[in-house]
């Protein structure tokens, strides 16, 4: 296929442009850790990064994989408790495919933890272990040195469910999913403690990928929740050091300052037909986190040992309330207002166009760019459509050898705007590393990249800092591809302005759940 644009402001809608500007600010650029008042005192509901990409593992081409992450900034050596879910949240994962910016079907996830379990050996029992003085709660997730993938005696188990919903995530069609060969709970591994309590973590946490089968779907798929290393790349110390950078240095010139840091992710690979509808392959998808309407404290907690359910330290009760909301990267913290980010969390994409239209149409953050250096702000008359066409509409490039426009990231019977990280299925997927692989995505000519979509190791912190510079509107000589020929090209290859931190390949696995094994609390010296 060939890709044309009969006019050059089209080049303009295939970046987000609004969000490369955005680098520049004062505000945490961890993707989306931390970026709104209320929620950076709630991390265990905290989404920081939301995937979405043609499956690039041998023979899985015919799958999606969705990664949601939460949890930010985990320390390996984050002990006693480490990172375990919240079981009084629901975390979710929303996909439109018929272009009305509703969920059509919904993937909930719950989680219960359990603590105090019985070994073989009798050695602890509820928790407690035997001193010679009776049995005495034990303080610690492990006991005990583990052999292999087997970890020493858990302290802390932790399962979840997964339920998926067709129509609204609340008044829908809810069916289990289920395991090959049955059964609806399924197990988290525990976090990566250290060697010496699980010496061959890769194994042990690889134990606990499912396949699994989907009411109405057609075909397996695969389930994966547990801790990861985190992928996200950015220099975010010398950002905050008033953009101590050398812009146009090497790529690789800096370090990455959140590099020994974790995450937990729920990763899902599914058939793409389980996801499309109606013949149109361009789906929308974001991840959300809910939390009961109202909590009560209980001043004497029982502790959340088994079998003392309601006695913990709160009880929460009403309805699900949306706390947590992630599409594509960086848009609240850097393009939503500091007084609506708690708004945009708590909102859905069919509201979008009347609560943040502004915000995407006539943008603060190129104006503040500006005003520290300099460089002007664009700003069209009638404000930036382009923008608005990337974040809620999707794009279309105005293809001239289809029957109608090549729509790109645009579904094809667009009702609804709003924002969501939005992905054409029918666009192949290039593996990282190969040829025709880009880690800028679209600046690269790869179209199987951000903005279609979102890999792990797509550097969308270069992306955006180079188009805030002027590369699609083809200011400054930077690096962007060029669709006005008959096949897309690399224009100015080499000008791209950058955090010197950028994405390494060999340091994500080409298999799911894709994230590389997290960081060790400890390595054993025996």
């Amino acid at each position: 296929m060939k890709y044309h644009t009969q006019r050059s402001p089209q080049r303009g809608l295939l970046a987000l442009s609004v969000l490369s500007a955005a680098i520049l600010s004062q505000y945490a650029m961890a993707s989306s850790h931390r970026e709104a008042p209320f929620i950076a005192g709630s991390p265990k509901v905290d989404g920081t990064d939301f995937y979405m990409f043609r499956s690039y593992e041998a023979d899985r081409g015919d799958y999606v994989t969705l990664i949601a992450n939460y949890q930010p900034l985990q320390d390996a050596y984050g002990g006693p408790n480490y990172f375990t879910m919240d079981p009084t949240a629901l975390y979710e994962i929303h996909i439109d495919n018929n272009g009305d910016a509703v969920e059509d079907l919904t993937f909930q996830f719950k989680f219960n933890n359990a603590y105090g379990q019985a070994n073989a050996a009798g050695l602890i029992t509820d928790g407690e272990i035997e001193t010679g003085n009776g049995g005495v709660q034990v303080p610690l997730a492990a006991v005990g040195g583990g052999s292999g993938t087997t970890p020493g005696f858990l302290n802390v188990v932790e399962t979840y469910s997964v339920n998926v919903v067709s129509g609204d995530r609340r008044s829908g069609t809810s069916s289990a999913v289920s395991m090959a060969g049955g059964g609806t709970t399924f197990t988290k591994p525990v976090d990566n403690i250290g060697t010496k309590t699980i010496p061959d973590y890769a194994g042990y946490a690889a134990q606990y990928v499912y396949d699994i089968s989907v009411p109405g779907c057609t075909g397996q798929g695969r389930l994966f929740v547990g801790q990861r290393r985190e992928g996200f790349v950015v220099n975010l110390g010398e950002i905050f050091d008033q953009v101590n950078l050398n812009p146009l240095g090497a790529r690789d010139s800096r370090s990455n300052t959140i590099a020994n840091k974790n995450v937990t992710s729920l990763a899902l690979e599914l058939p793409i037909s389980c996801l499309t509808a109606g013949g149109d392959p361009v789906i929308g998808a974001w991840t959300t986190a809910s939390k009961r309407q109202g909590r009560i404290l209980n001043p004497n907690p029982a502790g959340p040992v088994a079998g003392d359910a309601g006695q913990g330290p709160s009880v929460e009760g009403g309805a699900w309330t949306q706390v947590s909301r992630l599409g594509s990267p960086l848009v609240n913290e850097v393009v939503i207002g500091i007084t609506d980010k708690d708004k945009f969390n708590a909102s859905e994409p069919k509201d979008d166009v009347a609560n943040f239209a502004s915000y995407v149409l006539y943008p603060t953050l190129p104006t503040l760019v500006e005003v520290l250096f300099g460089v002007p702000a664009p700003m069209p008359e009638g404000g930036r459509t382009d923008l608005l066409a990337a974040f809620v509409t999707g794009v279309s490039t105005g293809a001239s050898d289809t029957p109608a426009n090549f729509k790109f990231t645009a579904p094809a019977n667009l009702t609804t705007p709003g924002e969501m990280l939005r992905m054409n299925t029918a666009i192949g997927a290039v593996v990282p590393g190969a040829e025709g692989y880009s880690d800028l995505g679209f600046l690269g000519c790869d179209l199987a990249g951000f903005p279609n979509g979102r890999r792990v190791t797509d550097d969308v912190v270069d992306i955006a800092l180079t188009v805030a510079e002027g590369a699609l509107l083809g200011a400054n000589g930077l690096q962007t591809c060029d669709l006005s020929g008959d096949s897309p090209a690399v224009a100015n290859p080499g000008a791209v302005v950058n955090d010197g931190a950028k994405p390494n390949p060999a340091e994500y696995s080409t298999s799911f759940p894709y994230l590389a094994t997290p960081i060790a609390g400890a390595v054993s010296a025996n």
